[in-house]
């Protein structure tokens, strides 16, 4: 027990759950938050649907991670130089956005909020690059907690407090306050360590774009470890992606949905993710993901009973609460797990292709839901989606045979 609470202790971790709270504050910026604004702007509603392009940096980022493995910028050193890099821009761009006029000139918006896109991006791929590096071995679970901790709270700052705000004072001001925020990951990246790096760097831009994925492939098990990064939250993924729809055709109010996603569901997503954090610290990295795969395949089917009761709030409140806590320890330990198999030379890059591996799950697996929960209905969809977690499963019995980076 002593060793885990250390571990939360640790100077390290502590910087790593700010430098967490900065990457999650502009994500709304461009999406819900700005959304508010436009509507409350009265901007034509198929404007405000062609603003979701603006999030397209996020998933391309592993595009320029290279950069940011080969060069260094000539202060800091290469991880806190590019992230006190990405958020002066951030700080200056939102605040461009706070002084621009949504209605008269939707275009400059969007240019605008491209850019917090593209920076916002570019800061996510240098923070999980940086905690990655700066983290033990035995900090790495819990370092992913807290990270997701820092995230989640930003997101509820630059989400519902903006929200909230806006009814108080203009929507200038508000954007104004949320670039303020990023002064939190300002000194964090100028008062973290910077990371010791034990291999040379890339050397050439050619090294740091090829290199990463030869070094990668060339590991013993490398095709296993790729599709249990694909398979290993697939069950998550189908379960969540119809929830609202299920849960209103059950005839809850938007206003129960709202209320128990949004604060019994966020609670359990956090407490689920320092929980397992600690149980990696505790357990180590392959009995977690063991323990987290199954409970979150058992929590899937707390849904499947509430499609059997029907309109029974007390077990609506129990399936979220269960599902959120358990997704949340299966993605601590999930994302322990990408930073173990980066190579430290090229984390920047490795770790954005995971994360851009994993996000295809999410996309292609969403698309069939629908026809699934309409052809066979919903105790059928929600049995396909606990059974789902079995392939991740299989391919977790290979762990021993995956060879760790070489760097």
């Amino acid at each position: 027990m002593s060793a885990i609470l250390d571990a939360f202790s640790s100077r390290r971790i502590f910087f790593v759950m700010l430098l967490g709270f900065s990457s999650g504050i502009p994500l709304a910026l461009t999406g819900s938050t700005l959304q508010a604004w436009m509507v409350s702007e009265r901007v034509d509603l198929a404007v405000i649907g062609v603003f979701s392009l603006v999030g397209l940096p996020y998933t391309i980022k592993y595009l320029w991670a290279p950069l940011m493995d080969r060069f260094v910028p000539p202060f800091l050193g290469r991880r806190r130089g590019w992230m006190l890099v990405s958020q002066i821009a951030l700080f200056f761009v939102i605040a461009a956005m706070a002084l621009s006029r949504p209605r008269a000139h939707p275009g400059v918006l969007a240019a605008l909020a491209f850019l917090v896109a593209f920076f916002s991006s570019s800061q996510d791929i240098v923070v999980d690059a940086y905690r990655t590096e700066i983290l033990l071995p035995e900090e790495l679970g819990p370092g992913a907690g807290v990270h997701i901790l820092g995230y989640r709270v930003a997101m509820l700052t630059s989400g519902a407090v903006a929200l909230i705000l806006a009814d108080r004072m203009p929507w200038r001001l508000v954007y104004l306050l949320m670039a303020g925020s990023l002064a939190v990951g300002i000194a964090s990246s100028l008062l973290a360590p910077e990371p010791e790096l034990s291999e040379k760097r890339p050397r050439t831009l050619k090294e740091a774009v090829v290199e990463p994925f030869l070094e990668f492939l060339s590991r013993r098990g490398a095709s296993g470890i790729l599709l249990f990064i694909v398979f290993y939250k697939l069950d998550v993924v189908l379960a969540s992606a119809l929830t609202t729809p299920f849960l209103l055709e059950l005839g809850f109010t938007k206003t129960d949905i709202g209320a128990v996603t949004k604060g019994l569901g966020m609670a359990a997503t956090i407490a689920g993710t320092l929980a397992g954090g600690a149980v990696v610290a505790r357990a180590g990295m392959k009995s977690s993901l063991w323990i987290f795969g199954v409970l979150q395949s058992v929590s899937t089917l707390s849904f499947l009973l509430l499609a059997r009761l029907g309109h029974h709030y007390p077990m609506m409140v129990a399936a979220i609460g269960l599902e959120n806590l358990c997704g949340g320890m299966g993605t601590a330990a999930y994302a322990a797990f990408l930073m173990s198999m980066c190579d430290r030379r090229y984390t920047a890059t490795q770790y954005a292709l995971l994360t851009s591996l994993m996000a295809v799950t999410r996309v292609v697996a969403g698309a069939p839901t629908g026809l699934l929960a309409k052809t066979y209905g919903w105790e059928t969809y929600f049995a396909v989606s606990a059974l789902a977690a079995i392939p991740g499963l299989l391919f977790l019995l290979r762990y021993d045979r995956w060879s760790a980076p070489s760097g």
